[in-house]
């Protein structure tokens, strides 16, 4: 890999990470449209760059959770479950999951769908359970927070996406939208930095010092990117639902398989 593939993979992990799209899916359909050979450091970059995104999230939220320490509890509640279930099928997710594009359209495409259906549905049970709704991050209770670990853990298939997983299990329960989007930005945090160190640990040659100024560039590609993104996902949120976004998987689980055949 070189530093314009970096860059490039970088600026797409950071416009894609919060969105409920998969940025995982969409950066190994950017390392295969870059020709960019498999190998153990292209796995590891793939995971560990999401740390650039989530330097964002710290830049961003560290003055609202100094501000509500009870925030970090209830994030380290929804992580448990999902460190337990990825200590369990890290290795079917690394070597089977990752290397699948039939796995990745078929997440897509069929996510696609669902993302809309329930927009849907959720627009007809909203009308009348509007002031049900928790309202604030500090509102959400160590149940919800632990159940949505465990919906998060869905995404560890390539293609689900996992805001898109937290985000719809957050609404299912009556979060408000902004709210549960924000939580899925902070439960981020614990995610993808256990995920960087553990794939670490588990392939400690995978990356070396030829590899450092590769990674770092697109570290910075993807905190700068995700910065822009996540304000743009606020602000969109505040007037829309994500059928559009249901629509954009279903297109490019589309082409995706289309180009299996």
């Amino acid at each position: 890999m070189n530093i314009i593939q970096s860059l490039i993979l970088g600026i797409v992990e950071g416009l894609s990470e919060f969105l409920p799209i998969s940025s995982t899916a969409h950066l190994i359909i950017a390392s295969k449209l870059l020709a960019i050979p498999s190998s153990e450091f292209l796995k590891t970059f793939e995971i560990s760059i999401q740390l650039g995104a989530i330097a964002a999230v710290v830049v961003l939220y560290w003055r609202r959770i100094w501000q509500n320490l009870s925030i970090v509890w209830k994030l380290a509640a929804a992580f448990v479950p999902t460190a337990i279930i990825g200590l369990i099928l890290y290795k079917i997710i690394k070597n089977f999951f990752m290397e699948s594009l039939l796995v990745i359209g078929l997440a897509l495409f069929i996510g696609g769908i669902l993302l809309i259906i329930f927009e849907k549905w959720y627009a007809k049970k909203n009308k009348s359970a509007e002031n049900e709704q928790v309202l604030e991050l500090e509102n959400i209770s160590y149940r919800q927070a632990a159940m949505l670990g465990v919906a998060q853990s869905v995404a560890m298939i390539p293609g689900v996406s996992r805001s898109a997983a937290t985000i719809v299990g957050g609404l299912g329960m009556g979060i408000k939208r902004k709210t549960i989007v924000e939580f899925s930005f902070l439960l981020a945090i614990p995610t993808m930095l256990a995920a960087t160190v553990l794939d670490i640990y588990k392939n400690p040659g995978s990356i070396n010092g030829d590899h450092l100024g590769v990674l770092l560039v697109g570290l910075i590609a993807a905190f700068v990117t995700a910065m822009a993104g996540i304000k743009f996902f606020i602000k969109y949120i505040q007037k829309n639902d994500f059928k559009a976004f249901g629509w954009y998987r279903i297109i490019i689980g589309a082409l995706v398989l289309i180009s299996l055949l």
